[in-house]
């Protein structure tokens, strides 16, 4: 893949503005393949499809509920994502159906990424759109990250 690391697996997790629940998703699988001491095999990155969060840092309660859950505060700055990241990122993840409206529209023709609903991979099959929880409640957050979560671990299961 052009442009890409040394890294051999890689996913970009997308949404509206980049301070909420991409940065947790990539907190969350960053942590995950540190657990499973796989790290080095992974690239991980976050972006948003709006520009208005740019150079932003997250969210307060995206960090507030990362700790919560024993989970390292990102110090992620929120970029937009690019035309280079369909080449440099195997997998592209977007949060609801507008994410992924826009993430297929900007998808170059000879891109062999993949773009998936990240909560098509949750066990919980209540609803496959992780709700953007911007800007509040906590709750919100919670469930959010409880959504992200689960689906991180099901996509590391299925690419160990």
């Amino acid at each position: 893949m052009a442009g890409s690391s040394n890294k051999n697996k890689s996913a970009l997790f997308i949404c509206l503005g980049n301070i909420c629940r991409s940065v947790m998703a990539e907190q969350i699988l960053r942590e995950l393949v540190e657990e499973k001491g796989v790290a080095d095999q992974w690239k991980i990155d976050s972006a948003a499809t709006a520009t208005y969060n740019v150079g932003n840092t997250p969210y307060n309660l995206t960090n507030e509920t990362l700790k919560k859950y024993n989970r390292k505060a990102s110090s992620h700055i929120a970029r937009q994502v690019t035309k280079q990241d369909y080449y440099d990122f195997h997998y592209l993840f977007g949060f609801d159906e507008d994410n992924m409206r826009q993430l297929k529209r900007r998808k170059p023709d000879d891109s062999k990424c993949q773009l998936i609903l990240l909560g098509d991979l949750d066990t919980d099959k209540s609803t496959n759109i992780i709700v953007d929880p911007y800007p509040g409640p906590l709750t919100d957050f919670e469930t959010a990250y409880e959504q992200c979560e689960r689906c991180c671990k099901v996509f590391l299961s299925q690419n160990e």
